[in-house]
């Protein structure tokens, strides 16, 4: 028996471009005095990355897939195939690497060894969408001699941000800042510089703010203004907003927000022609604001959604999707007096006559740090088999 165990060291969460780390031991369980103890035999061990693209039958038509599936594993076969079982298309993958030949682990003995990737640019980001899927792994094929080969999936999260598949890292590193005190390594230190400079560009990305203003009005009149200082967001940021009906000639009664994604299939591949987009509510804010003269909302995008992005199969986009109930009367009919008396007490109407209409704002969702969407990723950083 021998356990294999491997370790993401930064966590479950890359930006693409990134070099993914991840640390394979492989251990002979048994102790030395153990009556049973021997000496355990692998003849090889890969890893490969490989990001699988699954499709809703109902929703997307896809062309043929000229592969054959290899979902059966012989048991002297020694071919590796990573995305063996899995459903839906291998959509990309990366040169697989020996790990090791040939290992002999003596009871109570482990080795480790260290795999590190880059993971392309040019690939979608992890999604989990009404109509798609995209999922990222990375698997550890490993067998015994005239065994059948046993895989151990990884799944990890990536995210990707438009415009550092074109920046151009200065040729003349003594113009970089540096320590002179540590050695790294060519392809680490460019990892590093990479989330450095898209943790800028995500900062000047959204952090810039001006004023944006709406009219909110219908066919009867204006409602109220709404207010908003910028439009562009990270994941995991709050979307601020307020609403100012003190200016309106139309009585709003009741307002709601809500933070939507809307998912479309590109056209050349929808399963029916016009069918319909595809709307997920990830936060919403619902309030009576009768007589309320200002009023706001904050909605959380959650870490562990995707931000918006484009392929060749589906698109998503973020927006606000806004609902307004307005009176059909003038405001002083809205309430009714209850007593001729002294003592004077009003009360609402029980009926009323309203109109409602929807607006929707669209807005620009990215990434962020990778390191902070692991805190709430799913996925372990540590999966583990035994053979």
């Amino acid at each position: 028996m021998i356990e294999v165990l491997a370790k993401l060291g930064r966590g479950p969460v890359f930006l693409a471009g990134e070099v993914l780390e991840c640390v394979i031991t492989f251990t002979n369980p048994l102790s030395a005095s153990s009556t049973s103890a021997s000496s355990e035999m692998l003849a090889w061990a890969s890893a490969q990355i490989h990001c699988q693209f699954h499709a809703s039958e109902n929703r997307v038509a896809l062309p043929p897939s000229d592969g054959s599936k290899h979902d059966v594993q012989a048991e002297n076969e020694t071919v590796f195939v990573p995305n063996r079982g899995e459903r839906g298309q291998c959509i990309l993958s990366t040169p697989p690497k020996i790990l090791f030949c040939d290992l002999r682990l003596d009871p109570g003995e482990s080795k480790s060894y260290s795999y590190c990737e880059t993971l392309p640019v040019d690939g979608p980001p992890s999604f989990r969408g009404q109509s798609v899927k995209y999922v990222y792994k990375l698997t550890i094929g490993c067998q015994r001699v005239n065994s059948p080969i046993k895989l151990l999936r990884v799944p990890f999260r990536v995210l990707v941000l438009h415009g550092l598949k074109d920046y151009q890292f200065p040729q003349d590193e003594a113009v970089a800042p540096s320590n002179p005190f540590l050695e790294e390594e060519e392809g680490l230190k460019k990892d590093s510089r990479l989330a450095d400079l898209a943790t800028e560009l995500l900062m000047v990305a959204t952090s810039r703010r001006s004023l944006h203003l709406y009219n909110i009005s219908n066919t009867r009149g204006k409602v109220g203004t709404f207010c908003i200082f910028k439009t562009v967001y990270k994941i995991g940021e709050d979307v601020i907003g307020t609403f100012n009906f003190s200016e309106g000639d139309i009585p709003c009664l009741q307002f709601s927000v809500s933070l939507q994604t809307e998912e479309t299939i590109q056209e050349e591949f929808q399963r029916r022609r016009g069918q319909p987009v595809s709307f997920t509510v990830h936060a919403r804010h619902q309030e009576s604001c009768l007589h309320t003269a200002q009023s706001s909302f904050s909605l959380p995008i959650p870490l562990s959604s995707t931000p918006g992005f484009t392929t060749n199969i589906v698109s998503l986009k973020w927006r606000l999707h806004f609902e307004f109930v307005t009176s059909g009367e003038s405001a002083g009919t809205c309430l009714v007096r209850g007593s001729q008396s002294e003592a004077v007490t009003w009360t609402g109407v029980e009926q009323m006559e309203v109109d409602t209409f929807s607006w929707d704002l669209p807005i620009k969702v990215l990434p962020t740090n990778p390191i902070l969407a692991s805190y709430v990723s799913q996925f372990s950083s540590t999966n583990s088999i035994t053979i």
